[in-house]
């Protein structure tokens, strides 16, 4: 949405062609607190704001998940990008701002049972599960920040990690210890998501450690345990490591002329809110100069 801010106000034509509700990964995330100018802003409220911020300059919008992208080179002409319903999309300039999913435990019952007791969104399904005992997966940011969030709901929350001490930053860290109704299983991992004919009814843990392998009972389980790029459109190109996060410079470029990664889908170690707006200006504005290197 920054970039297309930029790109806009740049007088160019810009097209955000999104796959879901505008934000990604913002309309996940119940409280943030640590974006300038806001001492604590819900994600959903922070992702409408700069929605209508990317509109005000002519931006225009559309709907699509993207399969297939053509680079100019190959194409003949400008870049293409292809939308699973076989819209074309033709452009001079692309920005590629897909950002990461939600990384799978990739275990029994975890598919099975997904929308009917697993989730990877608090905020989304935290209010399903009053007064209910949940499982949280995961030692970093997001595993121990969505964890104290389900508290508000939650008789009880505990959260698994494979180590002996969280990832997460300390104030995240110092909130959950504090917190009566949160736990702690350390040097754990799920095996199994276990369940009736409806929904979740427990987990299977192993010990990292001694291999040991017990059942404990869940209401409820969290996912929090990494992400993926989501670049499975553009894995052909040669822009991407090895993990498939696209590689750029300091500049946003890509190896491609007139293409361009922002946000969370590059190669960087931090991805923040306030890393992902960075990120889009600079690639904005970048658009711009190789537009007007064209004309040259």
């Amino acid at each position: 949405m920054t970039a297309a801010l930029y790109a806009s106000r740049a007088n160019l034509n810009v097209l955000m062609l999104e796959r879901g509700v505008p934000g990604g990964e913002l309309i996940n995330t119940a409280e943030i607190e640590n974006y300038p100018g806001f001492k604590h802003i819900s994600g959903p409220d922070l992702a409408n704001n700069m929605y209508e911020s990317a509109m005000q300059f002519g931006v225009s919008y559309a709907y699509g998940q993207v399969k297939n992208f053509i680079p100019a080179d190959q194409a003949g002409g400008d870049h293409q990008v292809i939308t699973e319903s076989d819209q074309v999309y033709q452009a001079k300039a692309v920005i590629i701002a897909t950002g990461s999913v939600h990384r799978n435990l990739d275990v029994p019952g975890e598919e099975k049972y997904n929308g009917r007791g697993v989730s990877y969104c608090a905020v989304c399904d935290g209010a399903f599960f009053q007064d209910k005992n949940l499982k949280v997966v995961g030692g970093g940011d997001s595993a121990v920040e969505e964890g104290t969030f389900l508290t508000q709901y939650a008789d009880t929350v505990n959260i698994v990690h494979r180590r002996d001490q969280l990832r997460a930053q300390k104030i995240l860290q110092d909130r959950a210890f504090a917190n009566d109704k949160v736990s702690f299983n350390w040097n754990q991992v799920v095996k199994e998501i276990k369940g009736d004919d409806l929904t979740v009814t427990g987990v299977v843990l192993e010990d990292t450690q001694t291999g040991e392998q017990h059942e404990e009972p869940a209401d409820g389980v969290f996912i929090y345990v990494g992400l993926l790029p989501n670049t499975e459109p553009f894995r052909d190109l040669g822009i991407t490591d090895e993990e498939g996060w696209i590689i750029t410079d300091e500049n946003m470029h890509t190896k491609i002329p007139g293409v361009f990664a922002v946000g969370d889908v590059r190669q960087k170690k931090l991805r923040q809110v306030s890393t992902a707006v960075g990120d889009g200006g600079a690639g904005g504005q970048e658009a711009y100069h190789y537009l007007e290197s064209l004309k040259d």
